[in-house]
């Protein structure tokens, strides 16, 4: 998991934990879901300038969960 500060709150990132979990690599994922293998980097790393539905509808369903399975924002307040 990556977590990704931001000025309210912090982004986690969890691709990598369903990619562990599921014994699945990189490379699977990338043709199995027809995803650039970069754009699977930067959602692993918490790199993402712009969110493409696409590609995360197409995770949620070959990973049958649901997009905060995948990412997911923290507010601060939630952290207390």
């Amino acid at each position: 998991m990556v977590k990704v500060e931001m000025e309210n709150g912090h982004y986690l990132f969890k691709l990598d934990d369903l990619l562990n979990k599921d014994n699945i690599s990189k490379n699977k994922l990338m043709r199995d879901t027809n995803t650039d293998f970069k754009v699977l980097q930067r959602i692993i790393k918490g790199e993402l300038v712009k969110i493409d539905t696409l590609v995360f509808a197409r995770l949620c369903d070959y990973f049958d969960c649901e997009l905060t399975d995948i990412i997911e924002y923290v507010p601060n307040d939630e952290d207390n």
